[in-house]
């Protein structure tokens, strides 16, 4: 089975991008046996992204209101995720919903790792903070090993 990788997020608010800026990162290096995609976080597009998925990785801002560029690893097949941290969500329904939302449908695949990196500027307009600029690079790492780690 192909590992998918979906970085979420808006690209015009801020550290709200972190998510898809993960994703352009994993896509110039290419992790060999992983699909990554974009997407907007809608729950909808989340559930069908994953679809007959065994392995996911998420990757979205979060807000908690620790310091900008906290990494946050979450396994959602085995916890709920807290809904507080996606409340800077600009979709209808936050990933923490979406995932919910399939576990209660029994659609959730079964490995499910959630990175959230904590964000400070949501507005748009903005650009990233660069607490939030070097988590990118460091949760692109991490997933790029685990992945690594997993076809090992």
């Amino acid at each position: 089975m192909t590992p998918l990788i979906i970085g979420i997020g808006n690209e015009y608010r801020g550290d709200d991008a972190a998510g898809r800026l993960v994703a352009r990162r994993l896509i110039e290096q290419a992790p060999a046996g992983a699909e990554v995609v974009e997407a907007s976080g809608e729950s909808a597009g989340l559930m069908e992204l994953w679809s007959g998925r065994e392995k996911v990785w998420l990757v979205d801002a979060v807000e908690s209101r620790r310091p900008a560029g906290k990494i946050h690893r979450l396994e959602a097949h085995t916890t709920e995720l807290p809904r507080e941290f996606f409340h800077c969500s600009t979709h209808a329904f936050s990933v923490a919903e979406a995932v919910e939302l399939a576990r209660s449908l029994e659609l959730l695949p079964s490995e499910v790792v959630v990175y959230g990196i904590e964000g400070r500027w949501f507005e748009p307009g903005q650009k990233v903070t660069p607490e939030v600029a070097s988590a990118i690079d460091e949760v692109a790492e991490r997933i790029l090993n685990e992945v690594n780690e997993q076809k090992g």
